[in-house]
């Protein structure tokens, strides 16, 4: 009991001191006072987040508030900066997978997956973060950690086994592979739709770095997590595995219908996201308009199929605590950017660089994948997009600095909890079905191990390119 309260003590002394200490000190780099206080109120949702993760909706709650109050954030603000866009399409997926979680589908598919890499921890954990990565490029980061981790969860129901560390090696590899294509993260879409950017370009400039990290982070993982790993043996094999397998083979054959269904969905909606930019052309929409119509065409088959069960697919299988807290960080980091923070520490950047364009990249990448560490990766990117128009001004080649706000937005989300959707997403789904919680601490110890190596290698692959890159 002590020892509680100390800890406690000591918690609520260091986000005080974040509080106050983090504005005071951007505050030197010429930020005003209006800007200070932007800061301050992001704050309060930051440390609390860091801090209190289990209280964190109660702390953003306060920032926004303070924020209001202070006449920095009013209510059309709000609305524009809380992300309503990424919450109905997060709120739509979460009923599809919520569907096909209902009529078992993932038992089936760890059953197929068991029978085809039979019963090998290594294997079994190689296919899943390949299959993490993969679908991420061709859909999105948040279609995959859903899919993906609803498929974990099934393979581990009812052992003894952590799932922490399994959730954490499915997110890494899912944000690696969110940034080999111009559909794996809405930091490529921004990128694409700024730069002109195409498809074939992010298979020549991204896909191979990606690949590369992606082979960096697997070994990383597997040496991070040896011992989690080994323990899943016991799940695959003997008298528990084959109970595994036997039970759900029994429930094929009691719901076959609805694994068939819940296959044409997700199959369906997974078309629908990787084709939905030629949809738009076709019918003349602005750009990402059936990314969300998609997710929404797919919840609504899932209502329908559900039947009398569809507000039961609603008020149980949709994560509301965390699209909440989602909202309300949305509209904090909206602030900085409103109020001219992020502007003033992106100019700071191209000062530093001293027009060298090698130089110039680098700080691209690391500090746009600072900003991603410590709030949403599509913020932290569009803080620098305005930047890249005063580099080609200046007459320097502005083309590398978009692939490194790229790999910075997406690889560094692994550094923190709060880094990527997809992170925050999979902390969520845990917590719901009372598995356990993720503490900021422990995501980082892993996530800094795996994020810093991947965004130095890619630095240095972007670096080296410079001369093959076109002008």
């Amino acid at each position: 009991m002590i020892g509680d309260l100390v800890s406690a003590k000591r918690d609520w002394l260091w986000y005080l001191a974040g509080v106050v200490l983090t504005p005071l000190l951007l505050a030197r780099l010429g930020l005003t006072a209006s800007q200070t206080l932007a800061v301050g109120g992001f704050c309060v949702v930051l440390y609390g987040a860091i801090l209190f993760w289990r209280q964190r909706l109660a702390f953003a709650c306060f920032g926004i508030a303070g924020l209001l109050a202070a006449g920095l954030l009013d209510v059309p603000h709000f609305v524009e900066f809380a992300g309503l866009d990424i919450i109905a399409f997060l709120l739509a997926m979460m009923m599809v997978i919520g569907f096909m979680e209902e009529q078992l589908f993932f038992e089936h598919l760890i059953e197929r997956l068991l029978k085809l890499v039979g019963p090998h921890p290594r294997r079994i954990m190689l296919a899943m973060m390949m299959m993490a990565a993969v679908s991420a490029a061709l859909v999105d980061e948040v279609t995959s950690i859903l899919f993906m981790v609803a498929a974990m969860l099934n393979l581990l129901k009812g052992s003894k086994l952590n799932p922490i560390p399994f959730i954490l090696m499915l997110v890494f590899t899912t944000n690696i592979g969110s940034s080999a294509t111009v559909v794996g993260n809405p930091v490529g879409v921004i990128i694409a739709l700024r730069s002109g950017l195409t498809f074939l370009d992010f298979l020549r400039w991204a896909t191979p770095i990606s690949a590369v990290c992606l082979a960096i982070t697997i070994p990383i993982c597997f040496k991070l997590f040896a011992k989690d790993i080994a323990g899943l043996k016991g799940v695959l094999t003997g008298k528990r595995g084959e109970e595994h397998i036997e039970h759900v083979v029994a429930d094929a054959r009691l719901a076959k219908t609805g694994v068939r269904q819940s296959g044409w969905l997700f199959g369906s909606v997974v078309v629908g996201l990787v084709l939905h930019h030629p949809i738009e052309h076709w019918l003349h929409l602005p750009p990402n308009t059936m990314l969300l119509g998609v997710a929404l065409l797919g919840a609504g088959a899932a209502l329908m199929m559900s039947g009398d069960q569809a507000r039961q697919l609603v008020e149980k299988r949709v994560d509301w605590w965390t699209l909440t807290f989602f909202l309300f960080l949305f509209a904090s980091v909206g602030t900085l950017k409103q109020t001219g923070v992020t502007d003033v520490l992106a100019q700071r950047i191209v000062v530093l660089s001293g027009g060298h364009l090698g130089v110039l990249t680098t700080l691209f990448a690391w500090s746009s994948g600072v900003l991603t560490a410590v709030m949403d990766n599509v913020l932290a990117v569009a803080t620098f997009v305005p930047i890249v128009s005063d580099v080609a001004r200046v007459g320097l080649n502005p083309f590398p600095l978009w692939w490194a706000m790229l790999m910075g937005g997406t690889l560094m989300g692994n550094a923190t909890l709060i880094g990527s959707t997809a992170n925050i997403v999979a902390a969520g789904m845990l917590e719901r079905r009372q598995l356990g919680t993720i503490t900021f601490a422990q995501w980082a110890r892993a996530g800094l191990l795996v994020a810093v190596p991947t965004l130095l290698v890619a630095n240095l692959l972007l670096v080296a390119q410079l001369s093959l890159m076109p002008h």
